[in-house]
């Protein structure tokens, strides 16, 4: 089993490879052919597709891409070198295809969509894997008050989350709008903004601040820098309420991250939220882009810590039924299975 990330630079594949090669690794032999990934996961020089055998140790191997030049590699591996491989792709762009896209997807032996909004993109049958969460990792916290304190965040508040990127594609504007409003009336809510502005988003960055700070909520909607992974449980775990207002949004893993850690989530109807979310549940779905349905449904969920309370214990018990990694990654090593057993 091969999964080749040919991306140096950090992304959505790049962090699912190495969330799901590791856990992969103790049901099936598989390595990832990368240019920089962490020392845990399993992996060969990219260098050595070209000089490995034709035959794997047990006939063919799966090849298992999930970008358009993965997909290239694959067939010329296949056809050129005429190594035996089995071709898989994962698919989780959500927009018509490219001629050339089509094209690599129709050769391909086995397709996986990462939603069933993806999947209805794709003009051939595919099988449905959502992504899963690591549920021991993102968990709820035993003790909240002592962790907001350590995070020098109020105890008694109502707290409400917008994490990743800052940019209007993300929506962190939507989320803005959408917490004055309640500021306004309701002293005890904060909000907190943790990510990271590129340059070409700084002055996107620097307007929202501006307006908080106009309406006098520059000490309760706070913006944090990033943190490294394994320190964002904790941030989730301090929040009342996680609100995911994407514009656009290929899959989206915070909401799930979110749930794991038993916090309800807002979220708008885009990427997989809609599989991922189930409204009046664990939370509540708006339209993308609907800034007056976004506060009204932040307003609604913020009045009510009791209910708030009871919607994050259903998304923790959904998140452990439904979007465990480990159940990501099994469900994949069963089509390897499946394109090995195929000779």
């Amino acid at each position: 089993m091969i999964a080749p990330n040919f991306k140096r630079r950090l992304s959505g594949v790049t962090s699912t490879v190495v969330r799901l090669v590791p856990l992969q690794a103790r049901q099936i032999a598989i390595a990832a052919a990368a240019p920089a990934l962490p020392e845990e996961v399993p992996q060969v020089p990219l260098a050595s597709l070209l000089t490995m055998s034709r035959r794997g140790p047990s006939g063919a191997r799966v090849w298992h891409a999930r970008r358009n030049v993965e997909m290239i590699a694959g067939l010329a591996l296949k056809h050129l070198l005429r190594k035996r491989l089995r071709l898989m792709f994962t698919s989780a762009s959500q927009r018509e295809h490219t001629g050339l896209t089509k094209w690599l997807i129709r050769r391909m032996e086995a397709v996986v969509a990462t939603s069933a909004r993806t999947a209805a993109y794709l003009e051939r049958d595919a099988v449905v894997i959502l992504h899963g969460i690591d549920t021991d990792q993102f968990s709820p916290s035993e003790d909240r008050a002592a962790l907001r304190r350590r995070l020098g965040l109020p105890e008694g508040a109502v707290i409400a989350g917008c994490y990743g990127r800052i940019r209007a594609q993300k929506g962190t504007d939507v989320f803005v709008e959408a917490l004055l409003h309640r500021m306004d009336r309701d002293p005890d809510l904060v909000g907190v903004v943790m990510g990271r502005a590129t340059e070409k988003h700084q002055g996107f960055e620097r307007e929202l601040k501006a307006r908080i700070a106009a309406r006098g909520h520059a000490d309760r909607l706070l913006f944090k820098p990033e943190v490294p992974v394994w320190e964002m449980a904790d941030w989730y775990r301090a929040l009342d309420l996680y609100i995911a207002p994407q514009r656009w949004e290929g899959f989206g893993l915070t909401p799930l991250e979110a749930m794991s850690c038993g916090v309800p989530v807002l979220a708008t109807r885009v990427g997989a939220f809609e599989e991922l979310v189930s409204d009046g549940e664990t939370g509540a779905l708006v339209a993308p882009d609907d800034i007056p349905g976004m506060t009204r449904a932040a307003d609604a969920l913020l009045s009510d810590r009791a209910a708030l309370a009871a919607l994050g214990r259903k998304a923790r018990a959904q998140a452990l039924s439904r979007f465990r990694i480990e159940d990501e990654a099994a469900a994949l090593v069963a089509i390897y299975r499946n394109l090995l057993a195929k000779g």
